[in-house]
């Protein structure tokens, strides 16, 4: 009944709606906008678990953190049909159109606050959509309202560069910024604390700087030199696993992770952890598996990706159930990630300071992060040690091996990072598909190919094509 009664109150606000948009809305109560408050945590959590459910079935099998035990998926193949790229683009796009609203309600009532955390979210948000398929609409998206239905689809790069100046926008508007208490408690990232949000927006912008700095372009090895070092006291980065950006999952609504109510034969027992993942964490004696795989026999074991069709392997270790409401799930980025850039930042020279420490740092962060300890010989005899005698390349691997395992179901980024980097270098199965080449990107979806089509046409010839092989800017 209570569903009945939301649906038909969602229905009526709609048609209360007039056909002046100068206000975000107009109801026959009197409400002239949507308090930006009540916009924020559904929108941070259907964006999560929409994050959820494709990294479950696209990054974590492209990416060999586990194996199909079935023939007819084949991603871990690199087969992937366009109509996987549906999914994301729509909820994304749709979380977009709150996202900007809070915006709105935070001018409309003069809060610097919702403004601030708007365009960070508009930005985490934007990144994993032009990351995931290159140019898409931007500038002229999500602007329904105001008659645009068939959006131009803008250029990577100058995305980035309005997705940098959002992030700088925000740091400002965050300094002198407040909340009330029934706002605070409506956040369900920081309950409020402006100075954590600072931080979140400030160390996704060195995420997404990273991202770009092999281009040359947007002066991004500067900016992050500024960030880190010369400006550093305008610019609060995370400075400990508690101000990670993690919507930390519960036990009852509102927050319920996208894996609550899946049966286990869907999250758990249709796959089994790859070998390149459990053996790694094997090699370090790693206390995370633990926390996340089962045993097989009385040992920690996977099988291989990429298998040859009709050659399923036998099962091994799988997912711990307990996974589906592990709050820790609600990853978005966290401290040993941010650890981890600065030590590829130190390493190419973009900042000062020693790789090695960053590294240890991150790694450290990201393991007690799941509540462990670092083994005392974790850097000492294992291939997690660090030799500072070795190559650029072989401390970069090193570097984003660890990344990979520090962003454990966070939505495209290990897939998005192997696609920047190289890294990890993954085994390659029998079976491949598309030449073996690990997909660079998804397709555009196919009702976009349709409904809009010569913004699509425009944007295909921009791009170099549409299909799994073509590069991002970034990438390029």
């Amino acid at each position: 009944m209570k569903k009945i009664i939301a649906a038909l109150l969602i229905t009526g606000s709609l048609v209360s709606c007039t056909k002046d948009f100068s206000k975000l809305n107009t109801s026959k109560d009197g409400a002239e906008y949507t308090t930006p408050e009540t916009l924020l945590g559904p929108a941070i959590h259907d964006v999560i678990k929409r994050n959820l459910n494709r990294c479950l079935r696209l990054t974590h099998e492209l990416m060999q953190v586990h194996v199909t035990l079935s023939d007819s998926d084949e991603i871990h193949r690199y087969v992937i049909r366009p109509q996987e790229s549906d999914y994301m683009w729509n909820n994304w796009y749709l979380q977009l159109t709150n996202i900007r609203d809070i915006y709105e309600g935070g001018d409309v009532i003069n809060s610097n606050a919702f403004m601030g955390i708007s365009l960070i979210l508009d930005s985490w948000v934007y990144s994993l959509i032009t990351d995931v398929y290159g140019d898409v609409p931007y500038f002229n998206a999500n602007k329904g309202r105001e008659g645009i239905l068939q959006p131009k689809f803008d250029r990577q790069k100058d995305i980035y560069e309005d997705l940098f100046r959002k992030l700088e926008q925000a740091n400002e508007l965050l300094k002198n910024a407040s909340l009330t208490d029934t706002e605070k408690s409506l956040d369900p990232l920081y309950k409020g604390d402006l100075v954590k949000w600072r931080k979140f927006g400030n160390s996704l912008y060195l995420r997404l700087l990273l991202r770009v700095s092999g281009t040359g372009e947007l002066n991004a090895t500067d900016k992050i030199l500024e960030i880190v070092e010369t400006q550093k006291a305008n610019y609060p980065i995370f400075t400990s696993n508690n101000d990670s950006a993690i919507l930390k999952f519960e036990s009852s609504a509102p927050y319920l992770s996208e894996f609550h109510e899946y049966r286990d034969i869907d999250f758990r027992t249709n796959s089994s952890y790859g070998s390149f993942f459990i053996d790694n964490l094997n090699n370090w004696g790693d206390p995370r598996l633990e926390r996340w795989a089962s045993k097989k026999d009385g040992i920690f074991e996977g099988i291989p990706s990429g298998y040859p069709v009709g050659q399923i392997p036998a099962p091994q270790s799988q997912y711990l159930a307990t996974l589906k409401s592990e709050p820790l799930l609600g990853n978005i980025i966290n401290y040993g990630e941010l650890k981890l850039i600065l030590a590829e930042c130190a390493l190419k020279g973009y900042i000062p300071g020693s790789a090695e420490t960053y590294y240890k740092d991150g790694v450290t962060a990201a393991i007690t992060m799941w509540g462990g300890t670092v083994p005392s010989n974790y850097f000492l005899t294992t291939s997690a040690t660090w030799d500072e005698t070795t190559s650029l390349s072989r401390k970069l691997e090193k570097i984003i091996t660890q990344k990979y395992y520090t962003l454990f179901f966070t939505d495209f980024q290990s897939w998005i990072e192997l696609r920047r980097t190289g890294f990890p270098v993954l085994p390659k199965g029998q079976g491949l598909q598309n030449d073996g080449i690990m997909p660079t990107r998804l397709k555009y979806p196919v009702n976009v190919q349709t409904l809009n089509r010569e913004n699509y046409k425009e944007a295909v010839a921009n791009m170099g094509g549409d299909d799994l092989k073509t590069k991002v800017w970034w990438n390029k």
